[in-house]
């Protein structure tokens, strides 16, 4: 965090950050529910409601970042965890819709091998083939 705020700093950048919340307790659930459609998700109880109300309500709703950079930042988190290659392929259709396309999500997945390694790697390019050629 030390080394984060001091690029920020020499860029400029005024801290701490502004708050960038857009919603209310009593109101992420619902702007959640509206935004999911961007990855198709199907909803399971619980989990879902968690997902809706925190990740989709109060993260996706904020508005530092746009569609594009939201989804493939997401993206980047999902790959580098390994494992997750259902939730991969969700969000990779994610970026599609968003307009980040297949050479964008190689680009992402080559900026992070070496962070990853080549086996996330490899899953992660496979993942996009995959959902490429489902999305054609």
């Amino acid at each position: 965090m030390v080394g984060t705020s001091e690029i920020m700093q020499q860029h400029g950048i005024k801290l701490p950050l502004e708050e960038q919340t857009t919603t209310k307790a009593e109101s992420r659930f619902d702007a959640g529910m509206a935004d999911r459609q961007i990855n198709g998700l199907v909803l399971r109880k619980n989990v879902n409601c968690w997902l809706a109300d925190n990740c989709f309500g109060d993260y996706y709703t904020r508005t530092v970042l746009d569609n594009q950079e939201r989804e493939m930042i997401t993206f980047c988190y999902i790959l580098a965890q390994g494992g997750c290659e259902n939730q991969l392929r969700g969000h990779t259709m994610g970026n599609f819709g968003v307009g980040n396309g297949k050479e964008k999500l190689y680009q992402v997945v080559e900026q992070c091998m070496p962070y990853i390694g080549y086996p996330r790697t490899l899953n992660a390019m496979n993942v996009i083939d995959e959902v490429s050629a489902k999305a054609e």
